[in-house]
């Protein structure tokens, strides 16, 4: 939803009633992942896409049913025995998705989700979509707040609403989409209901230091990767708004103590590329950094100045394990020389990091392409 929340959100306030589509569950290769979204308003204007492409227009006509019944659906779609391409996905993969009627009285918490969503506050959306009750049923978790029922009305709706609100918390702080199966008054040993919980977690962080052109590259395919791109240099005569347009902040300082100053907002999300290649600068940089909850830790130079720095990073008591969790060289070995083209090696190292990736060739690998979330 949050891709097509600029659309949606002014369909909602000017009180009209569109259909929104969710995926809710996939299997093998299927295009998107679940919480991918699609709208359809009232007039027919599309925003979003639940399977770039596949079966955009079977969603489309269910969505127009969904408006004129007021009825929310589950729909599964996959490759079609008789004609893949006419509503299946021509891939191999399954997806199922929920399609639900949009309003202000149907939804009357969205409006307080779009606002925790632009605010970067941590929000859960919690909807039946199987199981015994009301398809489409919802609640909305916060970290200290939840509104809604998954049961209204039934007489073990406040039992279950609470193991959905722990769940969902717990969902939040790993930032994970998914389903969860609850017994009627929230059994986890049991699976007669099925809950999708779609996770608003605020983007993860990605740590740019070094006012250079490599780092200009890297905070462009940063934000273009979802990252929130901080950029970092204690020179202010290179680190400036003007010439890192894309960057979510810019700041004036020293790396090394910038990060000791924010390291209690570094989690496992976080990702950190110290493109300095300074020993005055990156040492007491990655002597914090090494040190963090940071998922990745990448610094630019050849494989001298590797040696050097990793030799003045032991003398200042860096650990063999500490020192093994740094990616140095940066990036995936691609033959890169612009940097723009060392920027792709990185971001292809990030995405490579996050789900598990071989780095091979496609046409090298056999087997799923798309591997299953850590």
């Amino acid at each position: 939803m949050r891709d097509v929340l600029g659309d949606i959100a002014g369909w909602y306030g000017s009180g009209r009633t569109f259909a929104l589509a969710t995926v809710v569950n996939t299997f093998r290769s299927a295009p998107r992942p679940p919480g991918a979204a699609m709208a359809v308003s009232p007039d027919g204007e599309v925003a979003g896409s639940v399977s770039g492409g596949c079966v955009e227009g079977a969603v489309y006509e269910l969505g127009q049913t969904v408006l004129e019944t007021g009825e929310p659906v589950v729909q599964r779609y996959g490759v079609s025995d008789d004609d893949a391409f006419a509503v299946g996905l021509t891939c191999g993969g399954i997806l199922d998705v929920l399609v639900e009627p949009v309003s202000p009285d149907t939804f009357p918490e969205f409006g307080d989700v779009a606002a925790a969503i632009g605010a970067r506050e941590p929000v859960a959306v919690a909807t039946v979509v199987a199981g015994p009750g009301r398809i489409g049923a919802r609640r909305v978790v916060w970290a200290d707040r939840a509104s809604g029922s998954l049961a209204p009305g039934a007489p073990h709706a406040a039992r279950l609403d609470a193991a959905v609100d722990d769940d969902a918390r717990g969902m939040l702080a790993q930032g994970l989409t998914g389903q969860r199966h609850y017994g009627p008054e929230g059994e986890r040993r049991l699976d007669d209901l099925t809950v999708f919980v779609h996770s608003f977690a605020p983007p993860p962080r990605l740590l740019v230091f070094g006012a250079i052109d490599f780092a200009a590259a890297v905070a462009r395919i940063g934000k273009f990767l979802g990252y929130h791109v901080t950029v970092c240099d204690a020179r202010p005569v290179f680190a400036t708004p003007k010439r890192f347009p894309e960057a979510d902040e810019v700041v004036v300082k020293w790396p090394h103590r910038f990060l000791e100053e924010t390291r209690g907002a570094i989690d496992g999300r976080t990702a950190i590329c110290v493109l300095t290649h300074d020993p005055k600068f990156d040492v007491p940089l990655l002597e914090v950094a090494l040190r963090t909850d940071a998922g990745y830790v990448g610094a630019m130079g050849s494989r001298r100045t590797h040696d050097d720095r990793t030799a003045r990073l032991r003398e200042a008591g860096l650990t063999g394990a500490e020192l093994a969790r740094l990616r140095s060289p940066i990036g995936l070995d691609l033959g890169a020389r612009t940097p723009e083209e060392t920027a792709v090696s990185i971001a292809a190292e990030l995405v490579q990091l996050r789900w598990g990736g071989s780095g091979r060739p496609l046409t090298d690998t056999s087997g799923r392409i798309h591997a299953e979330p850590g």
